[in-house]
């Protein structure tokens, strides 16, 4: 009797180790159970998102589809999201870049170029750009074009006035709105120079009124991108899809 009993409890006690051992039965369904929740996660983002995670994924979306109205219906999609209440990309996101866009541009540039048109220090620094030549190169002229170049581009793409997205750039590396911001402001500068007479004011040398221009155009670099960011995305057509790649 006891050594039945024994081979029972034995037998009792094996079949309630193989239920409950943590090596039988559940381990093999923990892993294809992660494996899905790693494919869950891949597909639904991140695990707290947010407006500005959708509008991400419809900026993706709308640089992938080929169609016309396909990218015109993800860009309502945006602009409807971006009205939502709440939303902080109505007023910190610019994804457009329309030709109001660019007649703000312009006014900026104004602002900030007509102080230094009646000012006599243009001429100095001109002839100081026009007088530092090295063998025959305008060192501090160029120097002087690539802080212009970088400090418009930290003013619209890093100084956090507004988050501005990228769409179809120019040559594909070039952004729209970068290019337009210089253009309209380098025409500024050398239309209102030449406009008050201030271009060829003293009989300069060609060099120095390509550095007269270059000094204003600082300024109204500054401001056409200060006019053209801080009110917002402008309402109007997007003119960013233009198709002006020409590396194809």
């Amino acid at each position: 009797m006891d050594g039945s009993r024994s081979e029972g409890d034995a037998d009792h006690s094996e079949s309630r180790g193989g239920a409950g051992s943590p090596g039988s039965g559940d381990a093999p369904e923990s892993g294809p159970r992660s494996d899905a929740a790693r494919e869950r996660d891949a597909t639904q983002g991140p695990a707290d998102p947010d407006i500005n995670d959708l509008l991400a994924k419809l900026d993706a979306l709308r640089d992938t589809v080929d169609e016309g109205h396909e990218r015109e219906e993800v860009r309502q999609t945006i602009s409807l999201v971006e009205r939502m209440p709440g939303s902080a990309a109505f007023t910190t996101r610019i994804t457009k870049y329309t030709s109001r866009d660019m007649a703000e541009a312009f006014v900026g540039s104004v602002l900030f170029a007509l102080p230094l048109l009646v000012e006599g220090g243009v001429f100095e620094i001109a002839a100081w750009f026009a007088a530092v030549t090295p063998v025959g190169v305008p060192v501090l002229l160029l120097a002087h074009v690539g802080f212009v170049l970088v400090m418009t581009a930290g003013l619209l793409y890093f100084a956090d006035f507004r988050q501005i997205a990228i769409s179809h750039p120019i040559l594909g590396f070039v952004p729209r709105r970068y290019a337009g911001i210089l253009l309209v402001s380098l025409f500024t500068s050398a239309f209102m120079l030449a406009l008050w007479g201030r271009l060829h004011e003293g009989d300069p040398t060609g060099l120095e009124r390509i550095s007269r221009v270059a000094v204003v155009w600082a300024a109204a670099a500054f401001g056409a991108g200060l006019g053209d960011i801080l009110p917002g995305e402008s309402q109007g057509e997007d003119i960013s899809e233009l198709d002006l790649d020409f590396s194809g």
